[in-house]
């Protein structure tokens, strides 16, 4: 008699004892026995303290959702106050838990997310920033942007549509915002010029476009954000989860625009130059933006070596049109050839410093650490600051764990991208792992420009079946390549995903006769190929065909 089957076990022990389930493993403690210690986050406390409704006013008329923090030390005081004296939820787990399978992936319709509940804290204008921030979001971004991070918004365009034209549509551009969206009255706005400056001035949108003063500027420039491609950084290892919400950015966090403004460099002159011990030019955006209970301004900085070299651009002009909102109207910075953070939209101040900004953004986060470097040990100084980008590349068709069927070439398109003003001379492909490469033809590749990427398509020769895996590389004109392997890029920050991008597929080739027959049989039935782990329906071959090949080839034992 077959014994009765009792499950003692949780109903999900299989998930979390296979990893399937890491955000819900206690830490195992090996220096205190056998102690098994746990550290689960419960529910967190509703935001019921008072608030300042005064606080956070709108700091100029025509500037909706410009607050200002800076210039208020006190203000920024008591709206620490206010964040530390509450409990808030932590930010959504994706890297040890699922991702949830919405559109917004993270944050979507639920009220009760961090970000948001500091805005409405802190209280007064704030309070309704992120429902007026994605507003915008869904009339400037495209329907088919993948929205990973509803506030502050963070989106992407699909695979299909990332490299569909060299130059890519504002409403497909990508968007890695740090906070809401303010909506600033070009005619209202002016710009800030203060610090070690040797003529401190303001100037007006009309001011920077008169070209008598400011010679105007064009550039066709690749802006990419430093989390490009982090999922696969996280389906290796879970790394930080910043109060920011690193968000599982895949290949699309990238795009290339055409910009037009003026130099900052002419505008620094315009002002008299700089006084001999700046350094470095502080960038502020009217954002709001948050870091362990405190408020502030989304502030950066770059040197001024980078500003001489007129590679930094105020740019008030997109792709033909005035700077959308979503971007950073009406006017932005465009740091050529730097991480996207440091392009900061909602201009409205510049400041000349000696030292780089002590700003969270510039000194605290974008930091590449050490592999040993994590939550155990980390510190600010440990991490090497991301300015320039690396040279990488990616695949945008096929797509891993895709059936692709074929005739003895398969078609792979993507996009390749070196920072600091190098621009990518060879694209390379495999179709074993990496072992042999097929250089992308000159003819496929799109024009080169100084600051911005290439797309490229080839036809990549494959007579292998079954499970293979694509790889793609990148040679920039000083020779610099990608690293072979995911892992020797991997870092507790999960930036930078330099390695070359691997994708694998299910090869089908259509030029071999048995495996065209057998498709033809699926088609004639009426049957799908896919997916492949579907078990077929339909015998493989006859009896009468079974029997011949054993007679013609003998048997399948022997005795002696």
């Amino acid at each position: 008699m077959r014994e009765a089957v009792h499950s003692f076990q949780p109903s999900d022990e299989w998930r979390r004892e296979q990893g399937l389930a890491g955000v819900e493993l206690h830490l195992l403690d090996q220096t205190r026995g056998k102690e098994v210690n746990g550290d689960l986050d419960g529910d967190a406390s509703s935001v019921t303290g008072k608030f300042d409704g005064k606080l956070a006013a709108d700091e100029l008329s025509g500037w909706d959702g410009y607050v200002e923090w800076e210039d208020y030390p006190d203000k920024k005081r008591r709206a620490h106050e206010i964040l530390a004296s509450q409990t808030f939820p932590p930010p959504p787990e994706f890297q040890l838990a699922p991702i949830p399978g919405t559109n917004p992936v993270l944050e979507g319709k639920f009220i009760r997310v961090r970000w948001k509940l500091w805005h409405r804290a802190v209280g007064g204008r704030l309070a309704v920033v992120p429902e007026e921030s994605w507003a915008i979001v869904l009339k400037e971004k495209s329907l088919d942007m993948l929205h990973l991070l509803q506030f502050p918004y963070n989106g992407e365009p699909p695979k299909r549509l990332v490299t569909a034209q060299p130059i890519t549509p504002n409403p497909l551009h990508f968007v890695r915002n740090h906070g809401g969206i303010p909506s600033i009255d070009p005619s209202a706005w002016f710009l800030r010029l203060d610090g070690l400056v040797k003529e401190p001035k303001k100037l007006t949108l009309k001011d920077l476009q008169d070209e008598s003063r400011f010679p105007r500027m064009e550039r066709t420039v690749t802006i990419q954000c430093s989390g490009t491609r982090r999922i696969e950084q996280i389906l290796l290892y879970a790394g930080e989860g910043d109060e920011m919400i690193n968000a599982p950015w895949a290949e699309g966090a990238i795009g290339t625009a055409k910009y037009v403004g003026v130099s900052l460099k002419k505008v620094i002159k315009y002002c008299g130059g700089l006084l001999d011990e700046a350094k470095h030019l502080e960038l502020a955006g009217a954002d709001t933006y948050f870091k362990m209970n405190e408020v502030m301004n989304y502030v950066i900085s770059v040197p001024y070596s980078k500003v001489k070299a007129h590679e930094v651009m105020l740019v008030w002009e997109m792709n033909g049109e005035p700077l959308p909102k979503i971007h950073g109207a009406p006017v932005r910075a465009v740091v050529m050839g730097y991480i996207g953070a440091r392009s900061v939209k909602w201009l409205y101040r510049i400041t000349a410093i000696s030292e780089p900004s002590r700003a969270p953004v510039q000194s605290r986060e974008y930091l590449y650490f050490n592999q040993q470097v994590g939550k155990h040990n980390q510190r600010w100084v440990d991490g090497i600051q991301i300015q320039e980008m690396p040279v990488s590349s990616a695949i945008m068709s096929p797509w891993t764990k895709q059936v692709v069927v074929h005739e003895g070439k398969i078609e792979v398109k993507g996009w390749a991208y070196s920072g600091g003003g190098r621009w990518p001379e060879r694209v390379e492909v495999s179709a074993d792992g990496g072992f042999s490469w097929y250089a992308v033809p000159i003819e496929n590749l799109s024009p080169k420009h100084k600051f911005a990427w290439r797309t490229w398509h080839t036809w990549l020769p494959c007579d292998i079946e079954g499970w293979i895996e694509i790889v793609v590389r990148c040679w920039d004109n000083s020779l610099n390549t990608q690293p072979t392997q995911i892992r020797n890029a991997w870092n507790w920050g999960l930036h930078v995903t330099s390695s070359a991008h691997r994708i694998k597929i299910y090869s089908v080739n259509k030029a071999k006769e048995r495996t065209r027959a057998r498709l033809e049989e699926f088609e004639r039935r009426g049957m799908s190929f896919v997916p492949i782990t579907r078990p077929t329906e339909f015998p493989y071959m006859t009896w009468e065909e079974y029997d011949e090949y054993f007679k013609k080839n003998g048997p399948r034992d022997v005795e002696e």
